[in-house]
């Protein structure tokens, strides 16, 4: 069993700041990349940022975001700022994770965690 389980999500001003956290537990031997998406009512998931050896990010966040991962932990972060309401959604981590020597890689999910960003 994999698990990964976000934190950090909330309700903030827009200008303001969060950082999300997402740490991945259970049997793993190897994390291949590890990325954040999110949905808005009535969009598509859309990838925001990832780390897969390099480092990619949304248009719209760049220069705003950064992703981060610590690897001793299995944990990626996502610092936010300069938020605007556009950002509003849910963020949900994703890992691409192998069980064990030789096993292939799978994605696996959080269970997402809401960020609002409103006056």
């Amino acid at each position: 069993q994999v698990q990964l389980v976000e934190s950090g999500g909330g309700l903030v001003q827009p200008g303001g700041s969060l950082r999300l956290s997402c740490a991945a537990s259970g049997a793993i031997f190897s994390i291949q990349a590890m990325s954040w998406y999110r949905q808005a009512p009535g969009k598509q998931r859309e990838l925001v940022a990832a780390m897969t050896g390099s480092t990619n990010y949304a248009d719209s966040v760049k220069g705003r975001f950064t992703i981060s991962r610590d690897n001793a932990k299995n944990t990626v972060y996502l610092q936010m700022n300069s938020l605007k309401p556009e950002d509003t959604a849910v963020y949900y981590c994703n890992a691409r994770i192998s069980r064990s020597y030789g096993s292939r890689f799978s994605d696996y999910w959080g269970q997402g965690t809401q960020v609002t960003v409103s006056s």
